[in-house]
């Protein structure tokens, strides 16, 4: 797993392994919960259901768990969702940061590169006239 998480940070394609990890949380959850507690989830579409309210942090109250398991896979869906949530904006905000410096980076090349093919024409000015003083001190 880690190797996985590893690549897709490398490839910057964290954004689907994450939608995926998700998904597949959300219908494991709502599996489990509906295994776990038949009476507050009475089909697997209700399960679903709350695993995904529940890990987009929403948890609309119609569907609750009662059971002590219930609870506890409630408390860890929550966490994951958090952690999603988390994760996804400290994606998407690296995304911005970089994209603003690799901008700043070109606009900061573009003057560079003028300044030193001036700099290299004044220099090159320079030596002609070294040259021609050179030149003028030999004939004397």
């Amino acid at each position: 797993m880690r190797r996985r998480v590893s690549r897709a940070v490398a490839r910057r394609r964290v954004f689907p392994f994450l939608a995926g990890v998700i998904t597949l949380l959300a219908l494991g959850s709502g599996v489990l919960a509906w295994l776990l507690d038949r009476e507050d989830f009475h089909t697997f579409g209700d399960g679903v259901w709350w695993a995904v309210v529940t890990l987009g942090t929403v948890g609309y109250g119609d569907i609750v768990p009662h059971t002590a398991w219930g609870r506890v896979l409630g408390g860890v869906v929550i966490v994951c969702g958090v952690t999603f949530i988390s994760l996804l904006t400290a994606i998407v905000t690296s995304l911005f940061v970089a994209g603003d410096q690799a901008e700043a980076m070109v606009r900061a090349a573009g003057p560079t590169a003028q300044v030193e093919s001036e700099t290299d024409a004044a220099l090159q000015r320079i030596e002609q006239k070294l040259a021609a003083i050179e030149a003028r001190l030999d004939r004397t």
